[in-house]
């Protein structure tokens, strides 16, 4: 991964960590991230069902593991709007 790449995905991370505790942003200003996260921050749910809760990714950019992200950025991070195919 490119190191322009990496510094996008740190700077959103921290947006969204920003924007989380602030509670300033809805739901609906949100989209899910697919391949994005990292180990330990995925959001609820994700790979399928098959974790129960959000923190639970093992690895890093899972293609099946989310992260909320703002609408509009999920693309330009190298992320996508799906999980990967079963």
């Amino acid at each position: 991964m490119q190191s322009s790449t990496k510094l996008i995905i740190t700077a959103v991370s921290g947006l969204l960590a920003l924007v989380t505790l602030s509670g300033t942003a809805s739901a609906a200003e949100n989209e899910k991230c697919f391949g994005v996260a990292k180990a330990g921050q995925n959001g609820c749910n994700s790979n399928a069902n098959k974790r129960s809760c959000a923190g639970h990714a093992k690895i890093d950019n899972g293609p099946n593991d989310f992260m909320l992200t703002p609408k509009g950025s999920c693309l330009k991070i190298g992320g996508k709007l799906a999980p990967a195919a079963k």
